[in-house]
């Protein structure tokens, strides 16, 4: 489980964010074609940058290097945590990429390149993750990973070439579970490293923005999304007999990790104006998460169940 890696790639998705928020924050492709601003893709580039290298020789230093090291190699995860990690990456691809096409389009760039070129942001940025992976000897470089994150980056290239605007993308939200406990050092002590490491409390969400698909003149109120969400718990140990156990000593009865989807409403931040740099920024980073609504869950274990307030 690599928590620690993601969270350095969400931080640079906020370095970005920021980046396009401090500046005329998301101005139409039509009023901001000027000439290209070396110093703006300048100062981008090496604010996104050094983060980056800061963050990977952190990583170099301290989580890598107490790890044993090998040859090059894959390792096929696919299998694991339901599929969970994998929609981690597509959302943390889709988001990096979407955060770098906003903020080249900014410089002066031709839409065109911008698209093409942010779009890469989310493969440039998680790439040399698994390049390093790919060394650790209790694990490795998973061509999973490398899937789920060319296909987040691919969905932001796709939509901004079809649209100029992405009407649908990923979001992420996370609630305290009782299985992190019974494995603290995997699925962490602190609600930061549980809302990380703990998949049985991540859900990841497809968010419609159902206004950019109306006429402009129709009065839906644009603040108001639609999301379908994924989920899975009883998740302790990769290893089903262990699993199993943990649930028996613990609970009494045996774990059973099991899939959970969602339907529900999801609150358009970015619809409502404000003249303020700082609601700006705040409502652009908010936007990468799901927040609490109301939501009606399927699973095969307990069949529909409603929530009033659900994240």
């Amino acid at each position: 489980m690599k928590s620690i890696q993601r969270l350095i790639l969400i931080l640079c998705n906020w370095l970005l964010a920021y980046q396009v928020s401090a500046g005329s924050f998301l101005a139409p492709p039509d009023t901001i074609s000027k000439p290209v601003s070396n110093k703006k893709v300048a100062l981008i580039g090496a604010g996104v940058g050094a983060a980056y290298l800061g963050g990977i020789a952190v990583l170099s230093q301290t989580w890598y290097k107490e790890s044993n090291q090998t040859k090059f190699h894959f390792f096929n995860d696919n299998k694991e945590w339901k599929q969970m990690d994998k929609a981690g990456h597509f959302w943390g691809a889709f988001q990096e990429s979407k955060g770098g096409v906003d903020a080249l389009k900014l410089t002066g760039l031709s839409e065109k390149q911008a698209i093409w070129l942010g779009s890469l942001t989310g493969i440039l940025l998680q790439t040399p993750i698994e390049i390093l992976d790919g060394y650790q000897a209790s694990y490795g470089a998973s061509v999973g990973d490398l899937v789920a994150n060319t296909a987040g980056s691919a969905a932001v290239l796709a939509q901004q070439l079809a649209w100029r605007e992405i009407r649908i993308q990923p979001k992420f939200s996370f609630h305290k579970t009782r299985y992190a406990g019974l494995r603290p050092e995997v699925l962490g002590n602190s609600l930061a490293e549980r809302a990380l490491k703990d998949y049985n409390g991540q859900t990841y969400w497809l968010v419609v923005d159902v206004a950019k698909f109306l006429p402009k003149e129709n009065k839906y109120p644009k603040w108001l999304n639609l999301a379908a969400g994924y989920g899975a718990e009883e998740m302790v140990y990769n290893d089903p007999d262990a699993n199993r156990q943990a649930g028996i000593l613990n609970y009494g009865y045996p774990l059973q990790p099991y899939r959970q989807y969602y339907l529900s409403v999801d609150w358009n931040l970015r619809a409502f104006k404000t003249r303020s740099k700082v609601l700006k920024t705040a409502f652009y980073i908010l936007d990468i998460f799901h927040l609490p609504a109301p939501a009606l869950e399927y699973n095969n274990r307990k069949k529909w169940r409603f929530h009033g307030f659900y994240y």
